[in-house]
């Protein structure tokens, strides 16, 4: 198949899924055509059947926003017309379902539209007065839609009063490149061998509640020595290290920012942190769980269907520090438990959320997509 894919290049969970999606379909034997407005982030090495196409966008006096919508759909437009795409597949459907229903409406060529909901794209943005009208529209316009867990196709369908089908379809993990390797000198660089390492891994806003990892590390911190490893940035990290400061704890933990390459610094951990107030998936979680750090994590959104309480982490309510900070004490205190754990969660990414499975999944759906309209 010929596949457009639309994302976001940034640092979040849409544009790593969209792109790795595009990187295993292409493995697969697919030509996968990348549309945004700068290269995907983990879009990071070369096969010959992905190809990338920039929307460029004008400026004009007259418009005081830039028109990011009609300059993806005339993009899309001319990407399928000169590489005839079978589908295109928008992922985060703020605008992309948008820009993507506007250029089939254009092309009248039977290219069909998937949209994947990710999240605040239904939670938070998209139910602004300003947006929700038409990203309801589009989503039911879509001729295929899939969410990655089963609360964000609850929350889509009570949210939006949408009719139509919803398919879910989870996120996932290449756990061939995400299992723990052998790391002593990772861990030397930011623990001695009597101190345990926690890690946060998010983009510092508010949805993720990063002030309640340091409060939680505060308290592990009054019982075990240990370290707090924190990665990614965002509105809230100025917050955070200000707060490290007012508690003391700046010289036990590290702000190492955006990286690229996780799997030595998960490998290195012993806990993952996430105390999130919303959490649609919890890619990061995952992606722990696929090295083999267990996840402490509030009980919000998808993260219940992602992890198992007792198995591979523990889950507490919203904002309750000190029952979080109690299961990471009592987890690195047991070391027959800690490696139960840590079995549990290397199973549990491998069985049910590794990538050749789940592009699978997306395969067919993609090839009932097309067939649908295609059969007599």
């Amino acid at each position: 198949m010929k596949i457009g894919i639309v994302c976001y290049p940034t640092y979040g969970g849409s544009g790593v899924i969209a792109t790795e999606l595009g990187k295993a379909l292409a493995e697969r034997g697919h030509q996968i055509h990348f549309i945004s407005y700068a290269v995907p982030m983990r879009l990071d090495s070369y096969l010959g059947n992905i190809f990338y196409h920039e929307v460029e966008m004008s400026t004009y006096p007259v418009f005081e926003f830039p028109l990011y919508t009609p300059a993806l759909a005339s993009k899309i437009v001319e990407v399928a017309r000169f590489e005839h795409l079978d589908l295109l597949h928008a992922h985060y459907a703020i605008p992309h379902a948008t820009s993507a229903y506007l250029a089939r409406q254009i092309l009248h060529d039977g290219m069909k539209v998937i949209t994947t909901l990710h999240g605040t794209d239904i939670t938070l943005v998209g139910l602004e007065p300003s947006f929700l009208p038409v990203m309801k529209f589009s989503i039911e316009q879509s001729d295929g839609v899939t969410a990655v867990s089963r609360f964000l196709k609850e929350k889509t369908l009570t949210n939006y009063g949408i009719q139509k089908d919803i398919r879910v379809i989870p996120n996932f993990v290449d756990t061939e490149k995400y299992r723990r390797i052998e790391c002593s000198r990772v861990r030397e660089r930011f623990a001695t061998s009597e101190e345990k390492i926690l890690v946060h891994v998010s983009n510092f806003r508010a949805v993720k509640r990063v002030p309640d990892v340091i409060r939680i590390f505060g308290e592990v911190r009054k019982k075990i020595p240990a370290k707090l490893i924190l990665v990614g940035d965002g509105p809230d990290r100025s917050a955070c290290e200000m707060l490290s400061r007012e508690l003391a704890l700046q010289d036990h933990i590290r702000f190492l920012g955006k990286q690229t390459e996780l799997v030595p610094l998960l490998s290195a951990a012993d806990v993952m942190l996430m105390p999130s107030q919303s959490e649609s998936f919890g890619l990061a979680a995952l992606e722990a769980m696929a090295c083999e750090v267990p996840v402490v994590s509030s009980s919000v959104g998808g993260l219940p269907e992602l992890q198992v309480h007792g198995e591979t982490g523990y889950i507490a309510e919203i904002g309750d520090i000190d029952r979080m900070a109690r299961y990471t004490i009592d987890l690195l205190m047991n070391d027959t438990r800690m490696a139960m754990f840590r079995r549990a969660c290397r199973v549990r990414a491998v069985e049910q959320f590794d990538v050749h499975r789940i592009v699978r999944d997306y395969e067919h759906y993609y090839e009932e997509c097309i067939g649908a309209t295609e059969a007599p």
